[in-house]
C-alpha cells in the first residue's frame, strides 16, 4: 500500500534535516580558515557539478528561462540569502544554538501559509506559534544592547528560509525538482564568488578543508532534493514541524566534534520551540482525522 503524501513528506523532511545538519557541522569546521563567501562558492561548485550531471542523465534539464518565473526566482534569492546569513552565523555561535533558533522555522512557515495561502489554522495553533517565538527569545536572550549579530543573522536566515519554502510550494509542479536544484546551486555559487572579495578575499585551502567542503556539498545536494520533495509532496502545515529533528542531529554533532554543550536557557528555549512545533503537528493530524491524509501518488516530478 503506498504511503500517504503527508507521510512521504515527513520522511523526506527528516532525511533533509539529517543531511543539512551534517553539512552545517562540516561548514562550521572550516569557517575559521575561510569566509562564508568562499565556503558558498567552493561548496556550490561541487554541488552544481554533481546535480547538473544527475539532472542531465535523468533528462530533468529544462530551459534556463524558468528562472524568470517569479516563484522560481524568489526561491533562488531566498536560498542565497539563507546560505549567506546562516553560514556566517555558524562561525559566531555554537551549532546547537543556531539550530535551536532555526527550529522556529516551521512556525514561521505555518504562519506564512496562513497569511499568503489562506491555509486554515485555529487559535490553538496560533498560540503555539507565539509560544515558539517566545522560545526563540529565550534562546537568543538579547542583552541591554539588543540582539547579538549572530542572533540577528540566524533570525534573518529563518525568515528568508521560510520565504524559500513558501515559494517552493507555488512552483509549477511540471518543473522537475532537479532543475530547481541546479538553478539554485549555481546561483548560490555565483553569489558566493561575488561575496568572497567583500569578506576578505580568497584564502589558501588545505586538503582537509577541501575534503570537508566536498562532503558538505554532497550533504547539501541530498538535503536540497529532500526538502524540495517534502514541501511539494505533503501539506506545509503537516510537513514543516518535522524540521525540529535537526536540533537533535545538530546537538549531537556539536557535542561530538566541537565539544559544545547547550546551556540550560538554550535547552529550555529549544524545548518550547519544539513543543510548539509538535503541537502544530498534532493539531494538523487531528484536523484530518484518524487517517492523516488520503492515499495518493507523490506529486514530485523526476
Amino acid at each position: 500500500m503506498p504511503r500517504s503524501s503527508n507521510t512521504q513528506g515527513a520522511i523526506y523532511m527528516t532525511i533533509a534535516m539529517a543531511f543539512f545538519s551534517a553539512g552545517d557541522a562540516l561548514s562550521k569546521s572550516v569557517i575559521s580558515e575561510m569566509n562564508a563567501g568562499q565556503i558558498m562558492c567552493m561548496r556550490g561548485v561541487i554541488t552544481s557539478a554533481l546535480v547538473y550531471l544527475i539532472a542531465r542523465r535523468m533528462g530533468a534539464l529544462r530551459s534556463w528561462r524558468i528562472l524568470l518565473q517569479p516563484m522560481v526566482a524568489t526561491r533562488v534569492i531566498c536560498e542565497i540569502l539563507a546560505a549567506a546569513t546562516y553560514i556566517t552565523a555558524l562561525g559566531m555561535m555554537p551549532l546547537a544554538n543556531a539550530s535551536a533558533i532555526l527550529q522556529s522555522l516551521p512556525l514561521v512557515v505555518t504562519f506564512g501559509a496562513v497569511l499568503f495561502f489562506g491555509e486554515p489554522v485555529g487559535w490553538r495553533r496560533m498560540l503555539a506559534i507565539f509560544a515558539g517565538l517566545i522560545g526563540v527569545m529565550i534562546i537568543v536572550r538579547p542583552d541591554a544592547d539588543g540582539f547579538t549579530a549572530a542572533a540577528l543573522l540566524c533570525i534573518a536566515s529563518v525568515l528568508v528560509t521560510a520565504g524559500r519554502d513558501l515559494a517552493t510550494r507555488k512552483i509549477d509542479p511540471e518543473i522537475p525538482s532537479l532543475m530547481i536544484t541546479v538553478i539554485t546551486a549555481m546561483a548560490v555559487t555565483v553569489f558566493g564568488a561575488l561575496l568572497t572579495p567583500v569578506l576578505g578575499g580568497w584564502r589558501p585551502v588545505t586538503t582537509t578543508s577541501f575534503s570537508h567542503i566536498a562532503v558538505a556539498a554532497i550533504t547539501v545536494l541530498v538535503g536540497y532534493q529532500c526538502i524540495i520533495a517534502a514541501m511539494r509532496t505533503g501539506e506545509i502545515s503537516f510537513v514543516a514541524p518535522l524540521r525540529y529533528t535537526s536540533l537533535i542531529f545538530s546537538a549531537l554533532l556539536g557535542w561530538l566534534f566541537f565539544f559544545e554543550v547547550p546551556d540550560s536557557w538554550t535547552v529550555i528555549g529549544a524545548a518550547i520551540v519544539i513543543a510548539s512545533g509538535l503541537y502544530t503537528f498534532y493539531r494538523e493530524a487531528k484536523r484530518h482525522g484518524a487517517p492523516v491524509a488520503q492515499e495518493s501518488e507523490p506529486r514530485v516530478p523526476v
